[in-house]
């Protein structure tokens, strides 16, 4: 079986009679996500609360079974995969990028079966970027100048895991999470499991910035333009930001014929 903890929630899970797979497998709870049926087997999320010194904390706990993908390394078995979203979290972490925190991973083969636990801290005081409470009507967003805060500390992030050439592949704005910090914000990214690396850092930047674009429904053009202002740290589009620009609105003009 490969198993790795977190030092820092080890006895966490211990103290909590979780101190081992078959403790968390075997962990009978109401699903926060009910399970994925598909790629042969299936994939669920509970959500628990654990007792600690300083109070409960909440997990997120992904089980699966025979849930895999296929890759150059796993052409036949596969590999489940939490595994990659595992060794995705890893490489982000290594160059400190804003992502959840990793308590614990640990796969195996029972009765045949290969089966996956991924734990991971839950961003309860944080906020997924899809929520109304964003939108100009909401109640997150004071003014103007608030506003605009929030999607330079958006742009910020992007451009933080571009510069390593990381491609998140599924930038979805429910996989943005955001907190408000004083008059700032703070943001985590989720849903690392279809992350890339590009050779070329210019693929990964028309990649999320392109499916940003498409899928945020209830921002406005204006929106989308000051954000992208903000990505390239130019109030005035150089020549060879407008041509990204343009190629962006294109593929999404193109996508919606």
């Amino acid at each position: 079986m490969k198993q790795h903890w977190n030092k820092d929630w080890q006895q966490i899970f211990a103290n909590n009679n979780l101190a081992d797979f078959d403790a968390i497998w075997d962990l009978t709870t109401e699903w926060f996500e009910e399970p994925n049926k598909r790629r042969g087997g299936w994939s669920g999320v509970i959500k628990l609360d654990l007792n600690t010194a300083e109070g409960k904390v909440s997990v997120f706990i992904k089980r699966q079974e025979n849930h895999i993908t296929r890759t150059l390394l796993h052409p036949v078995r596969g590999m489940p995969t939490f595994q990659r979203e595992y060794q995705n979290i890893l490489r982000m972490s290594k160059h400190g990028l804003p992502i959840m925190e990793l308590a614990f991973f640990a796969k195996r083969i029972n009765n045949g079966n290969l089966q996956a636990i991924l734990i991971t801290k839950a961003l309860d005081d944080y906020i997924p970027l899809e929520s109304e409470r964003f939108l100009d009507s909401g109640d997150l967003i004071n003014n103007a100048q608030h506003k605009e805060k929030l999607l330079v500390a958006v742009a910020d992030t992007l451009r933080q895991i571009h510069r390593h050439h990381f491609q998140h592949n599924c930038l979805y704005l429910k996989h943005i999470f955001v907190r408000p910090d004083g008059d700032g914000w703070d943001i985590k990214l989720i849903d690392l499991e279809k992350l890339k690396w590009r050779f070329f850092k210019q693929q990964a930047v028309f990649r999320d910035l392109y499916t940003l674009y498409r899928h945020a429904k209830g921002w406005s053009r204006k929106d989308h333009v000051r954000l992208f202002q903000a990505y390239r740290q130019e109030k005035q589009l150089s020549a060879k930001s407008k041509t990204l620009w343009h190629a962006i609105e294109k593929r999404i003009l193109d996508k919606r014929r």
